[in-house]
């Protein structure tokens, strides 16, 4: 792993000159290392033949065992031109099992456990090759995609029906889908595939759901990663998936909340605001936040102190999700919890306001759109005026940005139209005197219609360039 300079360290968000020469797209890769290669050639076997009603006969569920056995070969798909009988079989035969076990009925006997299992984690697990680009942005750069999904997909597919099948047992399965099995499952998250992680979420999400005497430990395994992620590798590609799941997680914890949990809260959610890829997962992390702040309103305001103990001095990107993940907190906060916070937080938005970086500036003064917390700020505002006005002030009336300068241009604009009407119906109110002084009234009328058209024509090229952008 590369050095990190203290300049990331400190922001997250610092530009990287990567030469995009070196960033050559590769072909998919397999991620399976073996030292052995299959040899011969696999045959199709007999029809399974789905049973809707009655318990499939002992032929049939000998001939299901033999096709999960069958199911256990794997191909090298690195070389897409060897074994390509082989691995049509094989395709077939998982297509079967896939429909055979989501149609069939009285075919999860105990027996057949064994051989699922194996079959899943023979083709699922295994140790995940390096990344093929040192500088992978999961911005910027395409991921390296799994050769062997024809044959995986379908894997990940008969698993999740194993799971959700009316027939499934969590009694007999916890024998082999057990704390190993889980660990292995949670190392495939970090596969730079997406196909593979949107799988192994949903896979992952009913096993918690199902085992309960797993659910601990999942949540364990978890936090590990995490904190693993934010202390020492700063990467792991399935953070969004894995935060995805603990929302769920989260909104079925029972009140009052275990200490474990607010702890989780603490000192692994909050602190992961820090993370360079803070943008590929923050939605998710900001929903895990209010998730935790709708079940105890207390953790409201170690919550807040914690944004703005790691709140970004150097990055406008990370300020501005900063401000949204604010605004959805204050969108379900108490009154009673935002009195306590109220001071520290606007010294912060105040900052924000009068900060030079207009989308920043921007997003602090939305606040002000949302009632709710317009209502908070009534309340409150003998403590939040003072706080906030000397802001405001100068951002109204110093505020570098073009927009505001053309306001201010466009008033002025105003003003002159005003006096130049004024002046005009002061000098037709003298009347006609002599026709010199009627000729010089004339042309003075004249240059100052032709004043006002040009003024006017002005206002209007800048309202329509004005609108263009905005539209």
């Amino acid at each position: 792993m590369s050095a990190v300079s203290a300049t990331e360290k400190v922001d997250g968000f610092t530009r990287r000159s990567v030469k995009k020469a070196q960033k050559q797209r590769k072909s998919p890769s397999s991620s399976r290392f073996r030292s052995q290669s299959f040899s011969g050639e696999l045959s199709a076997l007999p029809q399974l033949r789905a049973n809707v009603h009655d318990t499939p006969s002992a032929e049939q569920q000998e001939l299901f065992v033999q096709k999960l056995q069958q199911c256990c070969v794997l191909f090298d798909f690195f070389d897409s031109v060897t074994d390509l009988k082989s691995k049509e079989v094989k395709r077939a035969t998982l297509n079967e099992l896939v429909e055979y076990v989501s149609t069939s009925r009285g075919v999860l006997v105990d027996s057949a456990y064994p051989d699922i299992i194996n079959m899943i984690s023979t083709n699922l697990f295994r140790t995940l090759p390096p990344s093929e680009n040192p500088d992978f942005d999961p911005e910027e750069d395409e991921p390296t995609l799994e050769a062997s999904w024809p044959h995986m997909q379908l894997v990940f597919e008969f698993f999740l029906r194993f799971i959700e099948n009316p027939d499934f047992q969590a009694s007999t399965a916890k024998r082999y889908i057990d704390q190993k099995f889980v660990l292995q499952l949670l190392e495939l998250f970090d596969t730079e595939d997406p196909r593979e992680r949107d799988f192994l979420k949903t896979i992952l999400h009913r096993i918690y759901g199902k085992f309960l005497g797993l659910r601990a430990f999942i949540r364990k395994q978890i936090n590990n990663i995490f904190l693993r992620f934010i202390y020492e590798t700063e990467h792991f590609n399935g953070v969004a998936e894995l935060l995805e799941i603990l929302g769920s997680i989260i909104n079925g914890f029972a009140l009052p909340l275990k200490a474990e949990h607010k702890q989780f809260l603490t000192k692994v959610l909050i602190p992961m605001h820090t993370a360079k890829a803070l943008a590929l997962f923050h939605a998710q992390l900001a929903y895990c936040v209010v998730q935790f702040l709708e079940k105890d309103a207390s953790l409201t305001e170690p919550v807040i102190r914690g944004l703005l103990k790691f709140w970004p001095k150097t990055c406008s990107q990370k300020e501005v999700m900063f401000l949204g993940e604010i605004e959805e907190i204050l969108d379900v906060i108490e009154p009673t919890q935002f009195k306590k916070i109220q001071e520290l937080l606007f010294k912060q938005i105040s900052k924000c306001v009068a900060s030079p970086h207009f989308q920043v500036a921007e997003r602090s003064l939305y606040f002000w759109n949302n009632e709710y917390i317009l209502s908070l700020i009534e309340e409150n505002i003998d403590k939040i005026l003072p706080v906030m006005f000397n802001s405001l002030y100068r951002v109204s009336k110093e505020h570098w940005n073009q927009e505001k300068k053309k306001e201010q241009e466009r008033e002025e604009l105003w003003k002159r139209l005003d006096e130049l009407k004024i002046s005009k119906s002061q000098s037709n109110s003298h009347g006609i005197a002599n026709s010199e002084n009627s000729n010089n009234n004339n042309n003075q009328s004249e240059e100052r219609n032709s004043s006002v058209i040009s003024a006017t024509d002005g206002v209007n090229t800048h309202t329509h360039k004005t609108d263009h952008r905005a539209k």
